[in-house]
């Protein structure tokens, strides 16, 4: 699927023809008189508006053009998706959004752009039209109109119905994304991958659709030998039944979303190489479908892992970690400077965190610190759960090194976390993020369906390791 041109934005050239947004607060009444004259207030004000936050009022402009008042929140409460408001509640044309000066511009481009995502395979019924946001051609090019594409593609890749993405379509779309901008692209399967990666074989061999690895190497255009290396490593397990401790209909009703991590990690690495940041760069996604079938893993199979430690099978529904362990263990091998791997990985974090809040483990004080600033900066949470050595002894197997679950039911997101870390250098900087990657919902700039929270708190993160922003990784 190629990746959408955002056809939300405009790069008018007729001044004339354009329809002006005014974004005010409730506090600042004055400044609604000044921007569109007493009459319009009076007007909005008896349709009820008071600027309440994302609240949009249609009022007469001069020359009998139509123009807008939308309610911003409180100085200093930043939240870009409130503009994907705009996108759901203007008409039709070309808009233009006036803010206060402390309102970032890439905020409401971002918001906008992620306000009017839509996914569909419907063929009959045409769309009606939408408004398009008037940006300039460098606004066009800019950090926040790539940063939405980037995250509209991963949004494409978690909505498509897991018959049309397999583990080789997956595949597929991750060489399409990644090699126009320069990266080397090698995609593993067959016999090489049984023998490179072991445990994510055992769980992908299972189903008909074969598993695939992609590696992907990437260095930006200012990026020396001595730059930077960020390893990034996505689970995509493109469809999970479960396997033989198969999940209950309504358990497996998202599945699809599965491999929500890996489209998370290749929107980052898109985001990263469109941005031409000087750094180097590995990609590794695991790309599989967790089946029922004669061949399937069974509970209680022990595997060699990559790293030559055995693991049991004790749930085949906690495939997901086996997925990643042979890809952390190989991606630790060049010695990254940063370690991140997003995941789809426990229903755990969900009972703690919810749908909106991933949870993060980190092995180093500093890197979480970081990105828990970066997190805050960009609106874009993630909570920070411990990475507790004491629920280390619930893995322990009678008959191999590792049990890929826990012996208690309780700690699910941790225990996952610590199985991971045993495929992690002790000194390796390593980010965990367990993502839900899903909107139950429909929200301003948050569609119901396939999403990728901590994008751009993980992008910043990777920015501060090249000096780009205000906050360096020490």
């Amino acid at each position: 699927m190629p990746i959408r041109d955002l056809d939300c934005l405009s790069v008018a050239r007729r001044r004339k023809t354009l329809c002006t947004v005014h974004a005010v607060r409730a506090s600042e009444r004055e400044t609604w008189v000044a921007l569109v004259g007493e009459p319009a207030v009076a007007f909005a004000e008896n349709c009820g508006f008071a600027a309440q936050v994302g609240r949009l009022v249609l009022v007469p402009g001069p020359e009998g053009k139509v123009q807008a008042l939308f309610g911003l929140p409180a100085k200093g409460a930043r939240d870009p998706f409130v503009f994907g408001k705009l996108a759901l509640d203007l008409p039709e044309g070309d808009w233009t959004v006036h803010t206060p000066d402390d309102v970032a511009r890439d905020d409401v481009i971002l918001g906008f752009c992620l306000g009017a995502y839509r996914y569909s395979l419907k063929t009959q019924g045409k769309a009606s039209g939408q408004p398009r946001l008037v940006v300039t051609a460098g606004e066009r090019r800019g950090l926040a109109a790539q940063m939405a594409r980037s995250i509209c593609f991963a949004r494409d890749l978690i909505n498509t119905p897991a018959n049309l993405l397999g583990p080789s379509d997956l595949a597929r779309e991750a060489k399409a994304a990644l090699r126009p901008l320069g990266a080397e692209v090698e995609v593993i399967k067959g016999a090489e991958l049984d023998a490179a990666y072991p445990l994510l074989a055992h769980v992908g061999n299972g189903s008909e659709r074969a598993p695939r690895v992609v590696l992907a190497r990437w260095s930006g255009t200012h990026a020396g030998k001595d730059a930077p290396l960020v390893s990034l490593v996505g689970k995509g397990v493109c469809f999970d039944s479960g396997g033989y401790d198969i999940k209950p209909s309504g358990g497996m009703l998202r599945m699809k979303k599965d491999m929500g991590g890996a489209a998370t990690v290749l929107a980052l690495a898109h985001l990263v190489m469109a941005q031409d940041l000087p750094v180097r760069l590995e990609v590794r996604l695991g790309c599989v479908e967790n089946s029922v079938s004669g061949h399937a893993m069974r509970p209680l199979d022990v595997v060699r892992s990559r790293a030559g430690l055995t693991v049991e099978i004790g749930n085949t529904d906690a495939e997901g970690r086996l997925v990643l362990s042979d890809l952390l263990y190989e991606a630790g091998e060049s010695d990254p400077a940063l370690l991140v791997d997003v995941a789809t990985l426990t229903g755990a974090a969900r009972a703690a965190l919810g749908p909106d809040l991933p949870a993060l483990f980190c092995n180093n004080d500093s890197t979480a610190m970081l990105l828990a600033e970066a997190a805050e900066y960009e609106a874009d949470p993630l909570w920070r759960l411990p990475l507790w050595q004491g629920y280390a002894g619930w893995l322990k197997s009678p008959v191999a090194d590792l049990n890929n679950i826990a012996s208690r039911p309780m700690a699910g997101a941790i225990t996952a976390s610590l199985f991971l870390e045993y495929f992690v250098k002790p000194d390796q900087r390593w980010v965990h993020v367990d993502s839900y990657a899903w909107n139950d919902s429909s929200r301003p700039g948050r569609p119901e369906g396939g999403d990728t929270p901590g994008i751009r708190a993980l992008f910043r993160v990777i920015r501060s390791l090249c000096g780009t922003n205000d906050t360096k990784m020490t």
